[in-house]
């Protein structure tokens, strides 16, 4: 099984790449057609969520730089 990278874009969407599944709150998959790219919503304006289309342009700021969490608890 290949490794998921999974990268948060500034300004938009997460990209998965790899070898992943999405399922809904039940538990269902969905058909995402073969792909090994997609990208998911994080504005919330997308007409096609879970997935990205592109409404976040020129909607939504968000400067995508790694950080550390602190220790967990």
């Amino acid at each position: 099984m290949s490794k998921t990278k999974i990268t948060i874009n500034s300004n938009g969407s997460v990209k998965l790449e790899g070898d992943f599944e999405i399922v809904d709150k039940n538990g269902n998959p969905y058909d995402l057609g073969g792909r090994e790219v997609i990208s998911l919503c994080r504005c919330g304006l997308s007409k096609n969520k879970p997935f990205c289309d592109g409404s976040h342009r020129d909607h939504f700021e968000h400067e995508a730089v790694a950080f550390a969490l602190p220790p967990k608890k």
